[in-house]
């Protein structure tokens, strides 16, 4: 959830999340966040759930592909690219979107499945805040997030795509190995992150958010 001054933007909503093993679905009731613009990056499970937010006023834009988009006043640009290296054979196509919300720009890389390619670059490059898949699990791994950051230098990095440690030991945690790609020691969670142009961090900055 990206909240502006005057604006909410939803990026890729997740749909109901399995009960049981059994696979029973939580009944999630429709429209239970108010946003007016929705982004998908790709039509999976999972990134799709468009069902699960309401438009303001009963309004609801979604912006399912490349091109550019101006909705209430936030400038939007979807690039194309793929979920796999494969130029999309294995997992298809995927959109990465930079949002310009008030003074910020904002890039929401979606599943984003491989390095940046010069043209990706372009488009991606003025971006204050990068919003980056890490798990390797049918994205970036945390070697190749780490890389793309580097082509990138945002200001601020929110790693994604990733599921939370359980402690229980079973394989690498996805977000320790990313943390250790890009040297951090210590790090702290934050249930959500409040920035404006004068806070931008000189260096890059990770920042780690909390689910809710």
């Amino acid at each position: 959830m990206l909240r502006g001054k005057n604006v909410t933007l939803i990026t890729d909503p997740y749909s109901p999340q399995p009960e049981h093993p059994q696979g029973e679905m939580q009944k999630v009731r429709e429209g239970k966040i108010n946003a007016p613009i929705v982004t998908i990056s790709h039509n999976h499970p999972g990134h799709n759930f468009v069902e699960g937010i309401k438009g303001m006023s009963g309004n609801l834009r979604v912006v399912r592909g490349p091109g550019e988009y101006e909705i209430s006043d936030v400038l939007i640009t979807g690039v194309p690219s793929y979920h796999d290296a494969k130029r999309g054979a294995e997992r298809g196509r995927n959109t990465i979107y930079i949002i310009h919300m008030d003074d910020l720009v904002i890039c929401h890389l979606g599943d984003l499945g491989h390095i940046l390619q010069e043209e990706q670059l372009e488009e991606v490059a003025d971006a204050d805040i990068l919003l980056i898949p890490i798990s390797g699990s049918n994205t970036l791994s945390a070697a190749q997030a780490a890389e793309v950051i580097s082509q990138v230098e945002p200001h601020v990095v929110i790693p994604m795509h990733y599921r939370p440690s359980t402690g229980t030991g079973e394989g690498p945690d996805p977000l320790d190995k990313f943390c250790r790609e890009m040297g951090i020691e210590a790090v702290n969670v934050q249930p959500k992150l409040t920035i404006l142009r004068s806070s931008l961090p000189v260096e890059t900055q990770v920042v780690i958010l909390s689910q809710r």
